[in-house]
């Protein structure tokens, strides 16, 4: 249920750099916003400091964040339980991250295999990330969750993003070292010490671990010349529509110096206006967690039929 909402409600939000701009402020630790604009600052902000507790709780009305609260720390009946060899694979990697001399000896790993691969797919790499380029795009195509205008946005940060990646010095030594410096930083500072752990957080250590996580990837972007918080820095907002409780934003930034724009919609709950697709995918979230309850409930006493 943790990843489904992570991945279908948070994930689109940073991917679409959702929000901001230089309108009045609201203040960001109270739920939704007096404005839909203020409300989409208010998130950016938030998402900015990485605060995304503070996020959550921006975004979504009180009821539904007490019931995201509530969930998160429930077990889902469909979850496999953890085996020996994901204990084992487990350990070995969190060794291998977070040893005293763990920068020096992935470091040493890696610089060989940096050298090889650049000798035999240097010259290949911009054909590849044509391909892949090639395939996001027929993917974006063929998803039946986006409409005609999403698709074109969708489309146009690919654009921006595959030459990025052909120019991108990714077998530079230096660059790779500083790389392995922040994994290694990042790693010992998530302190994670077990799989059961991993799984067992309640939403408060879940969105602190997911903060140090989320200021890690930021780093590895930055070295490699992706700045999240330019382009963050840079988004400007404007109210396109307004009416009968539902509104949309225009969300334009720059990024890799390159002009975008994509859309937001936005929803009034009692009178505070929140991130429409955050709520919707919040409550299908808490519908399917508790469809997956139902359904690992013992049947009643006496219920079963019986034979003579």
């Amino acid at each position: 249920m943790r990843i489904t909402l992570v991945r279908h409600a948070l994930l689109p939000l940073l991917a679409a750099f959702v929000l901001a701009g230089c309108h009045g402020k609201d203040d960001p630790t109270q739920p939704g916003g007096s404005t839909p604009v203020a409300s989409v600052q208010s998130s950016v902000e938030l998402l900015k400091k990485g605060d995304l507790a503070g996020l959550w709780k921006h975004a979504l009305p009180p009821a539904d964040y007490a019931t995201l609260r509530a969930d998160w720390s429930k077990r889902d009946p469909n979850q496999p339980p953890i085996t020996e060899q994901d204990r084992a694979r487990f350990n070995e990697t969190l060794q291998k991250f977070t040893a005293p001399d763990a920068e020096q000896k992935l470091y040493a790993e890696l610089e060989p295999k940096l050298t090889q691969m650049e000798q035999q797919y240097k010259d290949q790499l911009p054909v590849l990330i044509s391909m892949g380029d090639a395939l996001v795009k027929r993917g974006i195509a063929q998803n039946t969750t986006l409409d005609a205008q999403q698709k074109t946005q969708a489309n146009a940060v690919v654009d921006v993003l595959a030459p990025w990646a052909q120019k991108t010095p990714w077998f530079d030594q230096a660059k790779a070292k500083q790389a392995v410096h922040v994994a290694v930083t990042t790693a010992r500072q998530l302190d994670l010490k077990s799989p059961e752990e991993l799984r067992a957080m309640d939403f408060d250590t879940a969105m602190k671990k997911y903060a140090t996580g989320y200021d890690g990837a930021k780093q590895l972007l930055a070295i490699y010349g992706l700045s999240v918080d330019d382009t963050l820095d840079s988004i400007k907002l404007s109210e396109l529509e307004n009416k009968d409780g539902h509104a949309k934003v225009k969300i334009d930034y720059t990024l890799l110096g390159k002009p975008l724009s994509t859309e937001t919609a936005m929803v009034e709950v009692d009178g505070r206006w929140y991130s429409e697709s955050m709520l919707k995918n919040a409550r299908q979230s808490h519908q399917q967690h508790e469809d997956n309850a139902a359904t690992a409930e013992p049947a009643p006493a006496g219920s079963t039929a019986h034979t003579d």
